[in-house]
């Protein structure tokens, strides 16, 4: 019990200090909590002995008016630095995950982790943040409280004493054992919660397939599995917290009775007074209490054990290293990027296999390739959503992991068909491309990208608020958003996962418009799809199995008659026979 507690405060980090000054509120209270009954026994000792106790009805009204006004003051303060504390404490961690999130690898949101991102950052958080740490000056009080009374056992009678402290001693021992078998079972629900919430959000994402395609009953089969499972797990966990809670209960009720025996036998042979037994009577409802009410909320500790775990873990996850040996120069006369054999996989999937290749500033170089040859991955790692296995990537001649990412992506800008846009307004969706632009580099932007028109026609203009993921706009104009946003930033490389290749007619032309402003005077890195950009290209690679087996421009590799010629001709095969016959 004490190292979750201590586990907590340490990972309050430079706040921990308000924490441990609480700790003296939470003595203040818990000595005052029992502090109405030695002042009720003084008065009735007083009238065991005979004395008038009709002043002292006053006084004692007096000291417990006070005593409730302190035992006040100390909860409102020790509150206030405890659960203050706790939400201050977790509004950081929420960044600090949030910055560790942004420099994981890419490959960590593929791996099915989602779900575990989610469940940490709403139901493992908030279960610490808004219940946990309000208990933890409950906790300390308990204790405190607890201590009080064996103390006053050991001064009422050496013997009452030892059976409080056995007592105390036997809740104890159970309550851990308790916790041992209850930290099984939260881990377990916790993470059946986690399944649950990736099942939730792959249902979601992919209802649009589902209606189509009419599959309402048979795609729900996973998800209501795991609602199923959730509810076995959590009457599972139910099942073995109640059994514990009885046997707490049994021995704070067996302690309860022994003590009372005891001080029974003690008065009738004339060993304590009689006031002290009736002292005794009115500290023994409250006599074992702390301690109980303490390992009785074992349940709720051991699940923010759980919850900490799951925190940790997601922040324990390994970053991509980040180096600021480097800055890329101003100007630099060599290619603007280069590939030198490189070689990377996802596991134990090798996808790229000594690859190497460069691009001249202000050129255009094609991507091409069947699926799955590593197309994307080329990309991708340029990004450096992944790092290299093996070999070097570098921008103007400086090796990319030997700089910042926040260098790293000043240098590239990405479109990509799948288009993500924020629950924001339209303006703050653009200008995020470069934070400090002022409204009329932002509209010039927008004008250049072809969206400023349906934009004005929108209620609010730029103040539109768009949906989650921009739901509320047709996917060209989320694409033309997109492309005014990496306008905007004005990097001198882009990656283009083409645009245009599922858009319709109207939007296509409108795009590729808007992509013409985009790549003026830029080194553009494109995963064709389209014929069109593929003979435009300077230098066209072509991937094949983690491999560059060809790579120049349109006409050199039409005449190797190779790879790409008969990828070519495939792709006019196809063309001839859904529209006739055009060709390349």
């Amino acid at each position: 019990m004490i190292k979750l507690i201590h586990r907590i405060v340490e990972a309050a980090g430079k706040r921990k200090h308000r924490i441990r000054l609480a700790y003296i509120f939470c003595f203040i209270k818990g000595f005052l909590m029992k502090s109405p009954v030695i002042v009720a026994f003084l008065v009735i000792d007083r009238f065991f002995k005979g004395s008038d106790v009709t002043d002292l009805f006053m006084k004692a009204a007096i000291a417990m008016a006070a005593i409730l006004l302190i035992q006040i003051v100390a909860q409102y303060v020790g509150d206030r630095l405890q659960s203050a504390t706790g939400f201050e404490m977790f509004a950081d961690m929420r960044i600090a995950i949030g910055e560790h999130l942004k420099n994981l690898p890419m490959g960590y949101y593929t791996e099915g982790n989602i779900g575990k991102i989610s469940t940490v950052l709403t139901t493992d958080m908030s279960m610490v943040e808004e219940v946990c740490m309000s208990q933890i000056a409950q906790l300390m009080t308990y204790f405190f409280s607890e201590a009080i009374m064996i103390i006053f056992l050991f001064i009422f009678d050496y013997r009452v004493g030892i059976i409080g402290l056995f007592t105390v001693a036997a809740i104890i021992l159970c309550g851990k054992a308790s916790q041992k078998q209850i930290q099984k079972h939260t881990d377990i629900r916790q993470e059946q919660a986690e399944k649950l919430t990736s099942a939730v959000i792959d249902y979601t994402e992919g209802m649009n397939i589902i209606k189509t395609f009419n599959m309402l009953g048979k795609s729900s089969k996973d998800l209501t599995a795991n609602f199923d499972k959730s509810c076995k797990d959590n009457i599972e966990f139910e099942h073995v917290v109640h059994p514990w809670n009885i046997k707490l209960g049994i021995i704070y009720a067996v302690g309860s009775a022994l003590t009372l025996g005891l001080s029974a036998y003690l008065v009738m042979n004339g060993i304590i007074t009689t006031s002290n037994f009736v002292a005794m009577i009115l500290f023994l409802f409250d006599l074992y209490v702390p301690v109980y009410a303490l390992y009785n909320e074992s349940t709720r500790l051991t699940v923010m054990s759980s919850c900490m775990d799951r925190i940790e873990a997601v922040l324990a996850v390994p970053e991509l290293e980040e180096n600021e040996k480097c800055v890329f120069p101003l100007k630099y006369d060599g290619p603007e990027v280069e590939f030198e054999n490189v070689a990377f996989g996802y596991d134990d999937n090798e996808v790229l296999k000594g690859v190497s290749f460069k691009m001249a500033p202000n050129t255009m170089t094609a991507v091409v390739g069947p699926s799955g040859s590593g197309k994307s991955t080329i990309a991708n790692l340029l990004a450096r959503f992944w790092d290299v296995d093996s070999g070097t990537v570098r921008i103007k001649g400086v090796n990319i992991r030997d700089v910042s990412m926040q260098q790293l992506m000043q240098q590239i800008s990405m479109v990509f068909q799948r288009v993500y846009l924020f629950r924001d307004t339209i303006y703050n969706n653009i200008v995020m491309g470069r934070p400090d632009a002022t409204k009329e580099e932002v509209i010039e932007a927008a004008k250049k990208a072809r969206c400023y028109d349906f934009v004005m026609a929108l209620p609010d203009g730029f103040d539109t608020v768009i949906g989650e993921g921009g739901a509320t706009l047709s996917g060209g104009e989320k694409q033309r958003i997109s492309i005014a946003r990496c306008i905007l930033k004005d990097s001198p490389i882009v990656i283009l996962d083409e645009a245009t290749a599922s858009v319709d007619a109207d939007n296509e032309s409108l795009i590729q418009e808007a992509i013409s402003e985009l790549v003026k005077d830029k080194t553009l890195l494109v995963i064709a799809h389209r014929l069109k950009t593929i003979r435009n290209a300077d230098e066209i690679l072509v991937v094949d199995d983690g491999v560059i087996k060809e790579q120049g421009t349109h006409t050199e590799l039409m005449d190797k008659n190779g790879l790409y010629k008969s990828f070519i001709e495939k792709i006019n095969s196809d063309i001839a026979w859904k529209k006739g016959t055009k060709t390349v």
